[in-house]
This record gives C-alpha cells, structure tokens and sequence, in this order.
C-alpha cells in the first residue's frame, strides 16, 4: 500500500500559495509608489535568477540544454515570464486591485482543463464544465461588485486576461519539456532567459529615468526582495517538491486558495475592503474551480 503524503508535503504548497498569494500585494505596493513596471519585472527576474541559479548549481540540478530544444524554451520565455508579467502587472497597475488580481488569475487551472484537451487529450469530465460554468458568474461579483466599470478599469481586466492565456500556453509548453529536463532546470532558464527578455524595455523606457537610489528604498527594496526570494524562487522550490508527492492535478487545487489569502491579505493590511459580496465571489470562484479540476 503506498504511504499518505507527509505533513511536510502539505505545509510545502499551502506555504507557497500563501507566498503566490501575498505576491499580488507586494506588486501592488510597489506600483501604488509608482516603481516603473519594466524596472518591476526585469529586477524581480534578474534577483530570481540569481538565487535559482544558485540552488540549481549547489543541489546539481542544472541540466545541459540541448541546441534542438532552445526553440522550445524561447517560446517558453516569450509566454512567461514576458507577455505574462506584462499582462499582470499593467493589468493590476490599471485595477489597482490585489483581490481582481488574483481572482482572474486563478483562472488558471480552469482554462488549462481545455488546453490539456486540446494539445494532450486529457479528459474533460462534466465535474470539469460545471465547475467552468458556475466560476464564470463568481468573477462577475468581484468585477461588478460596485456596479460598473470605467473604460480604463475593463482594459486592466483585458491585460489580466492576457496573462492567464499565456499562463496556459506556458503549461502547454513546459509539459513538453518537462519529459527530458528537471523543473529546477525549466525555472532556472526561465527567470535567466526572462531577465535577458526584459533588459532592453528597462533600458528603453525605464533607464534614463531610473536611480539606483530607487532600490536604497526600503518600502521598494523589501517587496521587490519578497517577490523574487519568496515569491519566484522559494515558492516554486516549494511547488516542486509537492508535485513529486501528490501530482500536478492534487497540488494545482490548493492554488485557488491564492486569491483567497490575497483577498484576506489585503484587508489585514488596510488595503482593500472585503464586502460580503466580495466574499461570495471570491467563494463561487474557488468552488468552481476545485469542482472544476474533480475527475470522478
């Protein structure tokens, strides 16, 4: 009989959606003190990858890229981190939201359901639509939740959107990937290649204005700091480790719990109210997509 998960295993994934969860805030507020968003991403990826190299190296787990797979990895690259972030953080700068935020990229796992039965035929069970039909209205709650939106509101929303489409055509890639290299491998290259991605828009727009005094700043140090050590790097070592004990279908549906902790994070903080309405919301959501990923 095979042995039940550890306790460790568990506190492993809900610490990093705890971490994914608080990420939204930490963007937040490096945004609302108007920290340039290229400057955001390309320091977040070049810190990441600092230390994910590092670990990679010490544990030995960096693996030798083959020259016919490098296409791959630029695809990879190209969905995310780069149209994700810019999607998310030009998004969430527009919203001004953590909770939006979160609740429209929790999307995630339920727009992978059809991408996994599209590019690798994976069964999409009735459990799977009703949980799709029913998050679909939660989302309109947390959208509407004042009634209605200005222009500029439904172009953020747009731009989250955007972000979780490259979140699935991520997972569509890394699945193939993941047959030859090492998650530690993926990540790695990942945040190294991102970094380079994002150098010349920080040089482009962001340089001329940028002071390296801007990163002396304790209120914009620390949070870029949690983002790339917590966020990017500790939580995906975190992620990784618990795929290896309860599978990637398991571990992906403590993930809906991210816009809850983001949500209740906020409000701690005194940064964004949390109406009963809100609540509701944010609850058919993470029903709906734990239903969602159910396949009997």
């Amino acid at each position: 009989m095979k042995n039940s998960p550890s306790p460790l295993v568990y506190l492993s994934i809900c610490s990093a959606v705890f971490l994914w969860g608080f990420s939204f805030i930490w963007t937040n507020s490096l945004l609302q003190q108007n920290f340039p968003v290229f400057s955001l991403v390309f320091f977040r990826m070049s810190f990441a990858a600092v230390i994910l190299l590092t670990v990679s190296i010490l544990a030995r787990k960096l693996q030798k890229i083959s020259k016919k797979d490098w296409g791959w990895f630029f695809l990879l690259v190209t969905l995310e981190p780069f149209i994700y972030f810019i999607g998310e953080t030009f998004g969430l700068k527009i919203v001004n939201s953590p909770t939006l935020g979160a609740i429209i990229i929790s999307t995630i796992p339920i727009f992978a359901l059809i991408a996994g039965r599209v590019f690798y035929s994976e069964k999409i069970t009735g459990f799977n639509i009703f949980g799709i039909g029913i998050t679909l209205p939660g989302i309109l709650l947390v959208v509407f939740e004042k009634g209605g939106l200005q222009f500029s509101h439904t172009i953020g929303i747009l731009l989250l959107f955007i972000a979780v489409f490259a979140a699935v055509g991520y997972s569509v890639v890394v699945k193939q990937l993941a047959f030859k290299y090492n998650s530690y491998t993926i990540v790695t290259y990942q945040h190294l290649m991102g970094a380079l991605f994002f150098l010349p828009l920080f040089i482009y727009f962001d340089y001329s204005t940028f002071s390296i005094e801007n990163l002396s700043n304790m209120a914009i140090l620390k949070p870029l700091l949690f983002l790339a050590a917590l966020c990017s790097s500790l939580a995906f070592i975190l992620f990784i480790n618990s795929i290896k004990s309860l599978g990637v279908a398991r571990t992906n549906i403590f993930t809906t719990l991210v816009p809850v902790v983001s949500a209740f994070g906020a409000f701690i903080l005194g940064e964004e109210g949390l109406t009963i309405r809100k609540i509701i919301g944010i609850v058919i959501v993470v029903a709906g997509v734990i239903i969602a990923q159910r396949q009997k």
